[in-house]
């Protein structure tokens, strides 16, 4: 049964959403349309089980067909390979909303893919990635807490774009995704060009409005699907390890709970260190277990954790005192080093508590853009940020099989903070580096930090210094508190995770994420964003005593790149043929040139040590000859017409001599002095005179 659905929002094209013709043995299918962008997303609940996890199974899968927008995919594997970064951001995203709406109490694998099928450019398909895997999620039978919605907004001259495009994204100072409920706001992620708190609770605002349309719209279509469809619940798969009937597991709780609350609280209260802390608790929790002679050991774990969870909640709200010690709105120790690797071209450690990172910055040339080719995005970064996790950072052994989407996720936030303070004048290629070498929360914002000072360290003139802080927030039926800098664990048992990234200023980017559903609302976003201002400055502060801006020269370490403005007609003589004349000037001088042609003229981009550039600055100069009107030259004829003669005034430079100019006999192969003119704007010749005096002799 088909059954369809639709909304209009402002002047675009509407928003349709239908199911019952494609993907029917999924348990939800819903294809979504805007225009001729269309998405599909699909849900399966699997039989397959994970075994006392103590995460939800859920997988997002989103990829991007090329055949959506009428192109073959390239190299040598010509189909679709491993996702690309865009890609995985956009399953974080979709993630980052759904996840919290599904019961803890799922321990079956659940797939949800959302497949790109065509593409306008007119709109950009991840903002609505997740309003069609919750339709599809609703009507799947899968026990979910939705529906809920995001929507991508961007801001041009003061005026909210909805779902913009790309050129409209190029436009504005503010573009984001925000996902919500009815009643709140659940995810943010996007950036901007140092806007105010102000700016960014009013387009929040904005953005809830378009959100409940959207979710009002999924209870319309579930309604219909209702109609004509009998939506099956489906009963989950009840795993429990040694199972406990009610009463028992009651017992259970409270002899758990004699034997480790106490012990749990001292441990707590006495080590601040994460890896002492960590220690003990490990210690305390082998010895429960060896107690009960690994008896009902999937129990013993999940009350282990619960009252950690309640210890640690409980020492917040009622005692103003965290894991390391600190107040709420106490910001950990901060140190850091500038030109910590003296050999590359800018470094700097940033160190706030148990959170470190390594940041490196290295200048390139054109040849070193990140070339992205996929299907929404074709472009050429001349800045990007790469985000390295060390499974040393956190005392473990893993196996290095690859970056993670985790990384990739937090290295584009890392990355957005800083995409509107780049000078767009900056002739370089800069490519960040962060290694995390230790890590106890926030890393993504001691990246950025450390990146702030490692730029500054490089010489490069960026417009601020940008710092970066993750709130959290604790909240019982009594109150909330809000934590400044928040720890690991305060991220896992708190309700909120919001990332901000400011200059003095304003804000250049943000990324929030909720773990309990329905306690975000504005006023407690205003709440959050001013003492976050509040701490960044701080911060800034601390980094201004490390450095406070860029240095005036890049490093003697650092390579120079010098451009060179040439007419086009000589591109052709530089490159030589075959390339041999470009290549032979690169090995005498140890350089990297490249040419390009832009509004009619050739860009010559030398990048090298400075003596080498002026070594190849010297050889390019010999090999072009660039005129001046008014002055005088020496030039062989080199052919002979009926309207005048062809003069070479150097190799590939030759130039019309008209013969009502001429009251001698001329020859090929004759030299005589001729005066430039310029370039003749109907013929795009270069224009000759003869200089009678000097010619006369």
């Amino acid at each position: 049964m088909f059954i369809q659905e639709k909304i209009l929002l402002g002047k675009g094209k509407p928003i349709i959403i239908e199911t019952g013709l494609i993907a029917t043995q999924s348990d939800g299918s819903v294809l979504l349309r805007i225009g001729n962008t269309i998405l599909l997303s699909t849900v399966v609940l699997g039989k397959r089980i994970k075994k006392n996890s103590d995460f939800i199974p859920l997988t997002i899968d989103y990829r991007e067909k090329y055949f959506a927008i009428g192109k073959i995919p390239g190299g040598f594997i010509k189909r679709e390979g491993k996702p690309s970064d865009q890609e995985i951001l956009t399953m974080r995203i979709v993630d980052r909303l759904i996840r919290p709406f599904l019961s803890k109490k799922i321990i079956n694998e659940i797939q949800i893919i959302i497949t790109l099928l065509s593409y306008d450019y007119k709109v950009l398909p991840d903002g609505l990635a997740g309003l069609a895997s919750s339709a599809a999620l609703l009507i799947s039978g899968i026990p979910f807490k939705g529906p809920v919605s995001q929507i991508r907004l961007a801001r041009i001259n003061n005026k909210f774009i909805i779902n913009p495009n790309i050129n409209q994204i190029k436009e504005s100072d503010i573009n984001l995704i925000i996902g919500g409920t009815l009643k709140s706001i659940i995810m943010i992620d996007g950036e901007m060009k140092e806007i105010t708190n102000k700016e960014l609770i009013k387009i929040i605002e904005f953005a809830h409005k378009v959100i409940i349309k959207l979710i009002n719209l999924q209870i319309k279509f579930l309604k219909k699907v209702k109609k004509y469809i009998t939506i099956k619940k489906i009963k989950l798969f009840n795993f429990k390890q040694n199972k406990l009937n009610k009463y028992k597991k009651s017992i259970f709780k409270k002899k758990i709970k004699y034997l480790i609350y106490y012990k749990i609280y001292k441990i707590i209260k006495k080590y601040k260190k994460k890896k002492d802390r960590n220690k003990k608790l490990k210690i305390l929790l082998k010895y429960i277990i060896y107690l009960f002679n690994n008896y009902n050991e999937y129990y013993i774990k999940k009350y282990f954790y619960y009252f950690k969870k309640k210890i640690i909640i409980k020492l917040i709200i009622n005692e103003n005192l965290r894991l390391d010690g600190r107040h709420p709105k106490d910001i950990r120790n901060i140190w850091g080093i500038i030109n910590y690797l003296p050999g590359v071209h800018g470094s700097a450690i940033f160190t706030r508590g148990e959170t470190q990172s390594l940041t490196t910055v290295t200048l390139g040339s054109s040849l070193d853009v990140n070339k992205i080719d996929n299907v929404v995005i074709e472009s050429n970064e001349k800045f990007y940020l790469h985000y390295n996790f060390h499974p040393f950072s956190t005392g473990e052994v893993k196996l290095i099989t690859g970056i993670s989407r985790r990384e990739i996720g937090h290295g584009t936030l890392a990355k957005k903070a800083f995409k509107n303070i780049i000078p767009l004048n900056n002739p370089y290629t800069i490519r960040i580096v962060s290694d995390i070498l230790e890590s106890n929360g926030s890393s993504s914002m001691a990246t950025v930090c450390a990146a702030s000072l490692a730029l500054m360290d490089a010489g490069i003139k960026i417009k601020n210094p940008v710092a970066g802080i993750s709130m959290g927030l604790i909240k019982n039926k009594k109150k909330n508190i809000i934590l400044y800098d928040i720890l690991g664990e305060e991220d896992h048992y708190g309700n909120m995770d919001f990332k901000i990234t400011r200059t003095i200023k304003g804000i250049t980017a943000c990324q929030m994420d909720i773990k309990n559903i329905n306690i975000v609302n504005i006023n407690i976003l205003k709440k959050i964003l001013k003492k976050s201002k509040k701490g960044i400055l701080k911060i800034l502060n601390i980094m201004n005593n490390i450095l406070s801006k860029p240095r005036n020269n890049i490093k003697s370490t650092s390579p120079i790149l010098t451009l060179i403005k040439i007419p086009k007609q000589y591109i052709g003589i530089i490159i030589g043929g075959g390339g041999k004349t470009i290549q032979d000037i690169q090995s005498r001088t140890d350089t990297n040139i490249i040419i390009t042609e832009k509004n009619n003229q050739g860009i010559i981009e030398i990048f090298g040590k400075k003596k080498n550039i002026d070594k190849a600055i010297k050889i390019i100069k010999n090999i072009i000859f660039i005129p001046k009107i008014g002055n005088i030259y020496k030039g062989k004829v080199i052919s002979i017409k009926n309207f005048g003669v062809f003069i070479e005034l150097s190799k590939g430079v030759e130039g019309l001599l008209h013969y009502s100019e001429i009251n001698f006999n001329i020859y090929i192969g004759d030299i005589i002095k001729v005066k430039y003119l310029g370039i003749d704007k109907n013929t795009g010749k270069i224009k000759l005179s003869l200089n009678y005096e000097k010619n006369k002799n």
